[in-house]
């Protein structure tokens, strides 16, 4: 049988579709991307929530959604409460991802390498704190001392893009460690200080389904449908226990697979092996692929999934669909605050100006206060190119509170003073972001190495 001629490699014309979708696939690639989707749905939400159809905005949130599988599942919470609790989960099941990651191959796993973002996170969660705290000294109101505490990564790592090859790296690896610092001490306080009617027995039930998962880890399971279907297991729980259920994402991200299946070594030499199979000759060119190709594609497929760690790869499927989906729709649900009313609103609130004074003065303070005591006295040393101008505009710009400072807001506050907590926020995070932003695109200048 004659074989066909080699012929030369032409590459396949984009689809209609693909062509429509490219300028939207090429803004969600940019760092900034979640952030102004994230903005954007602030913005309507506020806007929304102030319109002559405002009534609309908050009776949809509201809306009762009930759950119920006979006498073993029954869950019944307005939507707010499905997002706030359930979708919500999703992404602290990522913020636990990386938490993990960075604890085992990132900036956090050497004690002496993350010294600097641990101290500035834990003062940018003090001195916040302490700031609410004097504020609200001898008041009911003090419960929202978590609310300024926390750092919306996605926010200030999307305004730290938006100054291109002015931030240097070093500057994004210390942001980026210290917001996973801050995430993780705000998991800690949600855990601990917001937790109602504690349910002994659900939470044991809860940990046991966690158990159940770091079993499956041990044993070498890595589909992660499995992990998925034990994860709602310990999420139920979790939610009737008392403890919010929230912190069900971030156990169960602790219990997912950190180590590959085969290394990179041998998944280059098996890939190659059914390269060749595929690269068999034909007799004939048809539009689908012969068995023989079939088989070496799925082989291919079978090793791709092998060489990764399932958490890398969780991370990384999941990104998307938290930063243009759960975030957005949790602001959406979360950011309306209606201004008008018959009393007005009372802008002498010590919820307002704890909040917003914690976020935009305690923040810098507190990391830029705390970042020079650890390397006065030894305990780290500030990145090379790196200088305390970078640390205070960092500083602001991890005053950006918003997604987990709305999230805990909601579990300290109801009512007016929910609302007056949100003002804080949104007034707090637009000025350190504002003024983080300027800080440092005014004293830094471009890298000529990144140009």
């Amino acid at each position: 049988m004659a074989q066909l001629k080699p012929t030369k490699y032409q590459p396949l014309e984009p689809l209609p579709i693909e062509r429509l979708l490219k300028p939207f696939a090429l803004f969600a690639k940019q760092a900034s991307a979640g952030g102004i989707v994230l903005l954007a749905c602030a913005l309507i939400a506020m806007l929304w929530a102030n319109s002559p159809l405002g009534e609309y905005y908050f009776r949809l949130w509201s809306t009762p959604v009930e759950v119920r599988f006979g006498n073993l599942i029954d869950i019944d919470k307005p939507l707010l409460l499905w997002i706030n609790d359930g979708l919500m989960a999703v992404f602290f099941f990522l913020v636990g991802m990386e938490i993990k990651r960075e604890l085992l191959v990132g900036e956090l796993r050497s004690p002496r390498k993350a010294a600097l973002s641990m101290a500035a996170a834990l003062g940018g969660m003090v001195v916040p704190a302490l700031i609410y705290v004097a504020l609200n000294w001898g008041t009911p109101e003090i419960r929202g001392w978590g609310v300024p505490m926390a750092t919306d990564i996605a926010f200030a790592l999307g305004a730290l893009a938006l100054l291109g090859t002015r931030a240097p790296l070093a500057l994004k690896v210390f942001l980026t460690a210290l917001a996973i610092v801050d995430d993780l001490g705000a998991v800690l306080v949600i855990a601990l200080f917001y937790t109602e009617n504690l349910k002994v027995n659900a939470l044991l039930y809860s940990l046991l389904f966690w158990g159940a998962m770091i079993a499956m880890n041990r044993l070498g399971v890595r589909n992660a449908l499995i992990y998925f279907l034990v994860s709602l297991g310990m999420w139920f729980f979790m939610l009737k226990s008392g403890v919010h259920a929230t912190v069900a994402g971030v156990l169960g991200a602790f219990a997912i697979p950190v180590r590959s299946r085969i290394d990179p070594e041998l998944f280059i030499v098996r890939v190659r092996e059914y390269l060749n199979q595929f690269d068999q000759p034909v007799t004939e060119r048809t539009i689908i692929l012969s068995p023989e190709q079939q088989s070496a594609v799925e082989a291919i497929e079978r090793e791709a999934l092998r060489v990764q760690s399932p958490l890398q790869r969780l991370e990384h499927q999941l990104h998307y669909f938290v930063a243009f989906f759960v975030m957005p729709i949790f602001a959406l649900a979360n950011a309306g605050v209606a201004l008008g009313g018959e009393g007005g609103l009372n802008w002498t609130s010590r919820v307002i100006w704890g909040v917003a004074l914690g976020l935009l003065v305690g923040k810098p303070l507190g990391i830029a206060l705390f970042s020079w005591l650890a390397v006065r006295l030894g305990l780290a040393q500030l990145p090379q190119g790196i200088n305390f101008v970078h640390i205070v505009g960092v500083g602001f710009l991890a005053g950006i509170g918003f997604t987990m400072a709305l999230f805990i807001g909601g579990l300290a506050f109801r009512g007016d003073e929910l609302n007056y907590a949100k003002l804080g926020i949104l007034a707090g995070s637009a000025l350190a972001g504002a003024i983080g932003f300027m800080m440092l695109r005014i004293w830094t200048k471009p890298q000529p190495h990144l140009e």
